[in-house]
């Protein structure tokens, strides 16, 4: 496939800047051949621009003026998301309802869906217009897909889940597990029945191997337009607002609710029964214990303020020093101390 750089400007509102080309497809810098678009997101690539083996670049206008064909975008990074689809191949080819598929009687699959060979699709589930479900999924007992779900191979969804329409799921994820719930018994351990449900909105996408566990009682839930990333632990109960992202390697405990338009960075954990207010930002790595206001910036474990943290993390580089000093000091003052108990008893 290929497209002319006037036709991804008209596209795209970008304005085009030198000769018009036929582009095969998007690389790096580095990377592009002589038929390929790159783009040009950040200073510190100049180099690389200088150099490239691009047919166009897409770029600020203040750097138009070093490659000879260039898409002018006040947003490189933004545009260049935006022509990649243009670019994207379809995973699989398969249409239709394959033979090798299980598909209960009793459930209700849309005509326009797909459900490739050796898919599990169980009594009572609904699978919407254009959804598709690939190999090795398991779509469990009364699970709802909207319209436009994609199920990618080895997903699976657990009795009860609803998906809504225009979601992701990337391989290995399971929705609907076991909540992580036990108590003390008379003999060990007692398993707490996890009898709730997840309901996942509209254009949620979810990460490979992501867990996100039902809820025990009621629902573990995900908002609108939410992004979750892979290995991401999701406890049961734990409701998270719209257009939200949460980053690979993330852990929420149970019970926590997560507002909208929140960040929550790799490796980063929450504490149960918590609240992340709208808007929030929580660092990679943070170990977050008590409830984030609106807005806020936090980092380190146990997660603070962002300011504050950078602050001790000024104070921790000097600790050597400082450690340096104190002890000089504590020399001269065990000196002074020993002059004193001399002059003492010399009478002095």
């Amino acid at each position: 496939m290929k497209v002319k750089l006037s036709q991804m400007a008209e596209q795209f509102g970008l304005r085009l800047k030198g000769a018009d080309r036929e582009i095969s497809g998007i690389n790096t810098l580095e990377a592009a051949g002589s038929t390929e678009l790159s783009f040009l997101a950040s200073n510190k690539y100049l180099d690389a621009l200088e150099n490239t083996k691009a047919a166009a670049v897409i770029l600020e206008e203040a750097h138009a003026d070093r490659v000879q064909s260039a898409l002018i975008s006040t947003n490189p990074y933004l545009s260049v998301a935006q022509v990649a689809k243009l670019f994207d191949k379809p995973q699989g080819e398969f249409l239709g309802h394959s033979e090798l598929a299980f598909v209960h009687p009793q459930s209700e699959v849309d005509a326009t869906a797909t459900i490739y060979p050796f898919a599990y699709v169980a009594r009572g589930a609904k699978i919407g217009p254009e959804s598709k479900v690939y190999p090795f999924c398991y779509v469990g007992e009364d699970v709802t897909l909207g319209k436009c779900v994609t199920l990618y191979p080895g997903v699976t969804l657990m009795a009860r889940t609803q998906v809504g329409d225009g979601c992701l799921i990337h391989p290995g994820a399971v929705l609907g597990s076991d909540g992580f719930g036990f108590l003390p018994g008379p003999t060990g351990l007692m398993k707490v029945p996890q009898i709730g449900t997840v309901s996942i909105g509209n254009d949620v996408e979810i990460g490979c191997n992501t867990a996100i566990d039902r809820g025990s009682l009621g629902q573990t839930s995900v908002g609108h337009g939410t992004k979750i990333d892979n290995l991401v632990q999701i406890a049961h109960n734990v409701r998270i607002g719209e257009h939200s992202i949460l980053v690979g390697q993330v852990g929420i405990s149970g019970s926590t609710k997560i507002g909208s338009c929140v960040q929550i960075g790799g490796q980063a954990g929450l504490a149960g029964h918590l609240t992340v207010g709208d808007g929030a930002r929580i660092g990679a790595q943070s170990g977050v214990m008590q409830n984030i206001e609106a807005g806020s910036e936090v980092l380190g474990s146990p997660a603070v303020e962002a300011k504050k943290f950078f602050r001790i993390a000024v104070q921790q580089t000097k600790l050597s020093d400082m450690s340096k000093r104190l002890k000089a000091l504590e020399s001269e003052i065990e000196q002074l101390r020993r002059m004193l108990e001399q002059g003492a008893s010399h009478g002095e």
